[in-house]
């Protein structure tokens, strides 16, 4: 995650992170990413099941009973083990979570171990109940997804009235006192509703949006033509980075990040660079801090079978289950090649990301991208949109 109101607003300083001494179990949520420790932010996908039908569905999840889900004393066995290993935060995700009948008992769970529970929803499942509920577990944080105004987002979900559903749905929670956000998944389909889910999270007081760039992976495979070019994702960036800044100014400041590209790092940097180099300074510190990806360090993922990979978009690469193995002892196994290689992901990088002055703060972005587009995972991400002048 690049935070754009943290780095290129000036939200976050150095001297914040340094003084709770860079541990992730010290660190504010929203601090976090700068942790020295790296322990992994662990996505488990409680459930494949989901009501809509996402064009760009990473699970690929269909309206089915799937098999195999991990059982409500699985679920809390690695709930545990993720708790004890020191994991900060667990994020529940699907397919759709609010599906899956015991995600209170589990939600409640985690909370109770000291974990920060964080939940990923298309939002049409929200009632004033169940945020009730989860008001009382003291989730941290509700993401629901909107990739775009009232057609576009129906589009994407295929479902008419999805988006509705879903507004309603961050309405309730922002109503319940919960932290709410948005997460917007950016392609060359919905790019042009940028600015009015801009004006939707202003009038609606929705207090964070999260710009996703598209990974290639599930369904979302079939939207590689439709991933914003290199300059477009240039323009997009520049976009964001003007209207958060004018909130700022305006006395409305939103948490806004950027997610899954972390060439916009070096992006807000070099910008920054030219408007404010003494703040820009400053933002290279906390990037350096950031270390860019971290799939297989700072982020893991548990599959709905109890399958653990490098992150949730990567799923054709297992390390082991956490039905034969504690998630804890998978992840620190480094007799597996990839596993020690991402540990070491700076040796193994190829081509331009090699040689790139940025590597350190980049991390070599998306690994399942690169390996999506050419075949090799340690081929550049196609998804860098820097250019050649501006890495050397």
């Amino acid at each position: 995650m690049i935070g754009i109101s943290k780095l290129y607003c000036g939200a976050v300083e150095a001297a914040d992170v340094l003084r709770y001494g860079r541990e992730s179990g010290k660190l504010p949520s929203h601090l976090l990413q700068f942790s020295e420790d790296k322990r992994p932010v662990v996505v488990w996908n409680v459930t494949r099941r989901c009501n809509l039908k996402c064009v760009h569905c990473y699970a690929g999840s269909r309206n089915i009973r799937y098999k195999d889900e991990l059982t409500t004393k699985e679920g809390k066995a690695l709930i545990e083990n993720l708790a004890g290993f020191g994991s900060p935060v667990i994020l529940l995700s699907g397919g759709e979570p609010l599906m899956r009948k015991d995600l209170p008992e589990l939600a409640r769970h985690a909370a109770e171990h000291g974990m920060r529970v964080v939940i990923s929803t298309n939002g049409t499942l929200i009632t004033e109940e169940t945020a009730a509920v989860y008001r009382k577990i003291g989730l941290s944080y509700v993401g629901v997804s909107l990739d775009g105004m009232r057609e576009t987002h129906d589009r994407f979900r295929g479902v008419k009235g999805a988006f509705d559903a879903a507004l309603k749905g961050i309405r309730i929670c922002r109503d319940a006192g919960i932290k709410v956000g948005v997460r917007f998944t950016m392609n060359r389909q919905n790019a042009a509703d940028i600015p009015a889910v801009f004006d939707l999270i202003e009038e609606e007081e929705i207090p964070r949006a999260c710009f996703y760039h598209l990974v290639y992976t599930g369904r979302g495979l079939k939207l590689i033509e439709e991933d914003l070019s290199h300059e477009e994702t240039r323009r997009v960036v520049d976009l964001i980075m003007d209207r958060t800044r004018d909130l700022f100014e305006r006395g409305k400041p939103k948490e806004v990040l950027t997610v899954d590209n972390h060439a916009d790092g070096p992006y807000i940097y070099l910008r920054l660079l030219k408007e404010d180099p003494t703040r820009a300074a400053e933002v290279l510190e906390l990037l350096r801090m950031n270390q860019g990806n971290s799939s297989g360090v700072g982020i893991g993922c548990v599959s709905w079978d109890g399958e653990v990979y490098a992150d949730q978009f990567w799923r054709d690469m297992s390390f082991g289950n956490v039905r034969k193995r504690p998630f804890s002892e998978i992840w620190l196994d480094t007799s597996n090649s990839l596993m020690a290689k991402l540990k070491d992901r700076k040796s193994f990088v190829k081509g331009r990301c090699a040689g790139c002055r940025w590597l350190d703060v980049c991390g070599g972005n998306f690994r399942a991208r690169a390996e999506a587009a050419t075949g090799d995972l340690w081929s550049p991400d196609p998804a860098c949109y820097l250019l050649e002048s501006e890495i050397v």
